[in-house]
C-alpha cells in the first residue's frame, strides 16, 4: 500500500507535525523562485517588463532559466525594488558579501523588433 505524505503527516503528534510544517514553509521563503518573488510582491509579468523595458516573454524566459547574468538578475530584481547582495560562504570562515557584481551603468539594450528591421531596410 502506498503512503503519501499528507498520511505520513496526518500519522504525526499535532507538536512534531506543525513543526514539519513550519520548517517547510521556512525553506519555501528562503528558497523562492523569480516567479514567486514577483507574485509575492503583486506583480504581472507584463508590469515588470514595462519597468524594466522589456518584452513580456522575456520576463517569462528569466522566470523559467536556471542560469542568469548576474546583471539580469540584478536588475530584475531592482525593477521589483528590491536589492541583489551575494554572499560567499567557506566552512568555518565568515561569510563574505561581494559588491559591484552585476551592476552595469550601460543602458539595457532594447532587442528590435522584425518590424523595425523590415522598416530600417526599406530606408536603405
Amino acid at each position: 500500500m502506498v503512503r503519501t505524505l499528507k498520511d505520513k503527516l496526518a500519522a504525526l503528534d499535532p507538536a512534531r507535525r506543525g513543526g514539519v510544517v513550519a520548517e517547510a514553509e521556512q525553506l519555501h521563503t528562503e528558497y523562492l523562485t523569480l516567479q514567486e518573488l514577483r507574485k509575492a510582491k503583486d506583480l504581472t509579468q507584463v508590469q515588470l517588463a514595462e519597468t524594466l523595458g522589456i518584452q513580456q516573454t522575456t520576463v517569462a524566459k528569466y522566470e523559467r532559466q536556471s542560469d542568469l547574468l548576474l546583471s539580469t538578475l540584478s536588475s530584475y530584481v531592482r525593477a521589483m525594488g528590491g536589492s541583489l547582495k551575494l554572499t560567499v560562504e567557506f566552512p568555518g570562515k565568515k561569510p563574505v558579501a561581494l559588491d559591484g557584481l552585476g551592476d552595469s551603468d550601460e543602458p539595457r539594450r532594447r532587442r528590435r523588433t522584425a518590424r523595425e528591421d523590415r522598416q530600417t531596410a526599406a530606408r536603405t
